[in-house]
């Protein structure tokens, strides 16, 4: 069955820089759509950006990280990565990768889909 195992996660300082990592099984083939969520104490879990299937379009990102995250698979490696940089408080979370059938998406943006445990991002 599907498996997703994140690292990467840490604590770091305001304008600083971290790369988190996904590791998932080969039952994620290249169709599927990947993607991080994070989630604060408190808050709902947010989808940060999304790298579609072959083909499904340039990538998704939210409004809150556009130009300063960058996502990315590396399908023959069977991992994704999330670039973060200039980070900020706001983006203290519990960041979680999560894969889907969907070559957009839809499922886990629905809640549904596969998820790994995450790891944890802490800005000061």
């Amino acid at each position: 069955h599907v498996q997703l195992v994140e690292s990467g996660g840490a604590s770091v300082q305001s304008g600083g820089s971290l790369r988190l990592s996904c590791s998932y099984s080969k039952d994620v083939v290249s169709t599927y759509c990947l993607a991080w969520f994070r989630q604060a104490p408190g808050k709902q879990r947010e989808g940060v950006a999304a790298a579609y299937s072959v083909g499904g379009g340039d990538p998704f990102y939210h409004a809150s990280v556009k130009g300063r995250f960058a996502i990315s698979r590396d399908n023959a490696k069977n991992m994704l990565f999330l670039q973060m940089n200039n980070l900020k408080p706001e983006d203290t979370a519990m960041y979680y990768c999560a894969a889907d059938r969907d070559p957009i998406c839809f499922n886990v943006f629905k809640g549904s889909g596969h998820w790994g445990q995450g790891t944890q991002v802490t800005v000061s």
